[in-house]
This record gives C-alpha cells, structure tokens and sequence, in this order.
C-alpha cells in the first residue's frame, strides 16, 4: 500500500528515508528538495515529446508515446531505488504529484519496495517551505560596514552555540560587486530558497537566529518576500569597527586575487567611484598597494550602507562601537549585548 505524505511528513522522514525525485533533470537542476536522489522517469528531451504529443493530438497517444519510452527503463529504476533504499522505505514526488510519481511509486511496490507519495508534489513541498518564512521567529540581523568581518563573526556565533542563517555561505556570494571572487558557482534562486528553507525548518524559533544584513539580492539570487520582510523588523545590531581594521581586512581577502579580475570589480562600479578613482585605483593595483584600492572602494561602500542605516524606519538599528576587528571577542560581545536588550 502507498502511502502519502504531507510536505512536513515527507521531509520529517526525509531525514532517515531516501528522497526520489521523478522529474525531469533540468526540473531537478532548478530546483529540488535538498538531500533527494535524482532518478527521472523522462529526459528533458522526452518529457519534451510527450508535452507535444498531448497538445497536438491527446491524453491517451502522450499516455501510449510514455509508455513506450519509459518501458527499457523499469529495471533499471528498481535497481536504482533498491541501491538507496532503507529498510525497503522509498520517497517519491513529482512536480504536482500526479501521474509520473504515481507509477513510480506503482513499479516501485511491485518490486517489493515501501513507497510514500508526497501530495501535491514538489509544488506543496514550494509553498510548504514559503509559508514557513512567514512563522513567528526571533530573527537577528548583525549590520556593519563592508570590511567589519561580519561574515567571520556569524562562524564564531555558530562555533558558539548560537542558531545562525548564512546568507551569503548558502548563496556563494559576500554581496558585493567583488563577492563572486573565490567563490563556487551560485544556485538558482529557486534553489537558493530550497536551501534556505532547510536551515530554517530546524531552527527554534523560540531562540535567537542571527543572520547577516543584506539587500534583497545576494549576487544573482533573491531573498523570498517573506524572510526579507522579517529581516527588515529584526533588531539590526550594526558593529563599527574603525576603517583602519577594515582595510587591513580586505587586503588580506583580496589582495591573493588576480589583479585583472580585481580590475574587472573595481569597473563594475566605475559609475558610482568615478573615472578618477577608478584610474587611481588601477595604478594602485600595479604598484601593489591593495590599502589605497580598499580604502577607494570603502568611500562608496560607506556612503551606501551609511545611507541605509540613517533611513532605516521600520527596524530597531543600535550602533555597537568595536575598536577591533577580533571575530570571536566580537560575537561573544554581541551574545552579551542582545541578552540586555530583552
């Protein structure tokens, strides 16, 4: 017998039981449940055909075009689920949970598996983890800065103890013009989302969750409506740590970089710098004098964040002067400061 799950069951035994996800590799690629095992009934190009061959002529030719494609493939689909499968326990979902996760989940039992179905689909599963965003939370945003080291200081509170969102680690990105050096290629949003989602659900919400002040894109990819909204009410705990500190900060994270591809950031923001400054930076750059580039682009950094900060309406903002950029002082000091808050 088949079992069917919601999206918060489905994931709860997600966590001991293998995840299958019947869809299409490029559905998959998208976006998928972090953790499932792509095993797809068609290809892209085969769902493709079938696709047209409903359109152009009806249900049953596009139900008889997939039979005949996906028949070679049975035993290869069992061998596959057996290969992961705990106990026998197999757990499959489509796009809406329809037809392809249903004959899955049908070849799967004949074969002596355990299958459960999600219901509704990686669609319920989407709207699942969306919705959650919106739960109460105890959300707080550590501001500062470009160079304050506030990425670092989010380790130590995780080394700490402390419930932590990584914005910028789940999204390969430090967010800003210079954020995708050194860093693997981005998700889609869409996965991005996925990923964030996991995080979140094991989270206490009753605790604190710190998370890092960010614009609502991080690189190529987008913070959902929900959680923004609950960063933007969040305390902003800003830490100011002396331009001297930050400086030193950023040479020592970007001066390992090739000096063309430290060219190519500094041109991104030609516009907001302005000729001038972005010469001066280039001679700089040749010379080998990475203080004089940081503090260039540090003058535009500033400006922007310190705009923010200053027409910040909707968000309790305090300003924590920190003489050192020392990450793990810091976040102790940041632990002690929030539990005066309350």
């Amino acid at each position: 017998m088949v079992i069917k799950l919601s999206a918060q069951d489905f994931l709860e035994k997600g966590k001991t039981i293998p995840m299958i996800d019947v869809r299409t590799p490029a559905e998959f690629e998208q976006g998928h449940i972090p953790g499932a095992v792509n095993i797809p009934i068609f290809t892209n190009e085969e769902r493709a055909q079938v696709g047209t061959k409903y359109k152009r002529s009806s249900k049953d030719a596009a139900v008889l075009l997939g039979l005949e494609l996906v028949g070679p493939k049975l035993s290869v689909f069992v061998k596959r689920a057996k290969k992961i499968a705990v106990n026998g326990e197999v757990l499959i979902h489509c796009w809406r949970g329809g037809m392809r996760s249903g004959s899955m989940a049908w070849l799967f039992e004949t074969a002596g598996l355990k299958p459960s179905l999600l219901v509704g689909g990686y669609k319920a599963y989407r709207h699942y983890i969306r919705e959650s965003f919106s739960w109460p939370t105890n959300l707080v945003v550590i501001g500062g800065y470009t160079g304050s080291g506030k990425t670092e200081v989010l380790h130590k509170l995780s080394d700490l103890g402390e419930q932590v969102l990584d914005l910028e680690g789940i999204a390969n990105h430090k967010g800003s013009a210079f954020g995708a050096l050194g860093q693997d290629d981005q998700p889609t949003t869409e996965h991005f989302e996925n990923l964030l989602g996991q995080a979140w659900l094991e989270f206490d919400h009753s605790k604190p969750i710190w998370t890092e002040d960010e614009s609502h894109a991080v690189g190529s990819v987008w913070i959902n409506d929900p959680l923004f909204a609950q960063m933007r009410k969040a305390p902003l705990l800003a830490i100011i740590v002396p331009k001297s500190e930050r400086i030193k900060r950023l040479v020592k994270e970007y001066a390992c970089f090739d000096i063309d591809l430290l060219k190519q950031m500094c041109k991104k923001i030609e516009k907001r710098l302005g000729g001038l400054k972005v010469k001066k930076a280039f001679d700089s750059l040749e010379l080998g004098d990475y203080a004089t580039v940081a503090d260039i682009t540090l003058d535009y950094y500033d400006k922007a964040y310190g705009h923010g900060l200053d027409t910040r309406t909707t968000q309790e903002v305090y300003r924590i002067e920190i003489e050192k950029d020392e990450p793990e002082q810091n976040a102790r000091y940041l632990i002690e400061y929030l539990q005066k808050l309350k």
